[in-house]
């Protein structure tokens, strides 16, 4: 039964900390853009850092798929 006595304090702290939490996440936007990064990784912003030298290779292999591709 003593148990008790630091088992419902300890509970309450805990809620009170995961309430905080809550409530700072949605003061602080966290949950505003929820579709907006599985989009982002969809789009080809790699470019810019990939090295000179690498794009033009780069460029010029998908230049000889294309024309390799029998479409």
């Amino acid at each position: 039964m003593a148990i008790l006595y630091i088992l419902i304090p300890l509970s309450l702290i805990l809620l009170a900390i995961a309430v905080r939490v809550l409530i700072w996440a949605v003061r602080n936007d966290q949950f505003d853009d929820l579709e907006g990064p599985a989009h982002q990784i969809l789009f080809d912003d790699d470019e810019d850092r990939i090295p000179p030298e690498a794009r033009q290779h780069t460029e010029q292999t998908s230049c000889q798929r294309d024309r390799n591709d029998p479409e």
